[in-house]
């Protein structure tokens, strides 16, 4: 049996609810038309989230992605679109969505849209040095 596009996104429970952690997913070989001349638009998207009761599962998202192949949309409104399916069909804590769009007449377009749940603060980053007496440079 052979995958067919589809809107539809399946998830499945965070496995660790109690933290927030950072799923971060390349998705290199996004295809969309222009919907003013009909030729294909291809782009490298980037998700990264916070989950916080839901995961999107990955063959879902996939045949998600392939589903715009033959849609017309603006890259504005195309990256609105999916992060708004996204948000919707997990409630992330947290979500970005990264659209890089390659070069058409001369210019890429880079579409970033974010989503945040309600009364949500991201915790500080930690960074980590090197042991001590270790130097972070590289001689």
């Amino acid at each position: 049996m052979s995958a067919q596009p589809d809107k539809t996104l399946e998830t499945f429970p965070n496995p660790n609810p109690e933290r927030d952690y950072h799923i971060h997913m390349q998705i290199p070989e996004f295809t969309c038309l222009c919907p003013k001349t009909g030729q294909p638009d291809f782009a490298t998207l980037t998700l990264d989230y916070i989950p916080d009761r839901l995961c999107v599962e990955l063959k879902s998202l996939k045949l998600y992605i392939w589903s715009y192949r033959n849609e017309g949309a603006f890259h504005e409104a195309v990256a609105n679109r999916i992060l708004d399916d996204l948000a919707a069909a997990t409630q992330p804590r947290f979500m970005r969505l990264t659209a890089k769009f390659y070069v058409r007449g001369g210019i890429f377009t880079n579409v970033v849209t974010e989503h945040r749940q309600p009364g949500w603060q991201a915790v500080p980053r930690v960074e980590l040095t090197g042991f001590p007496g270790e130097s972070n440079t590289r001689d």
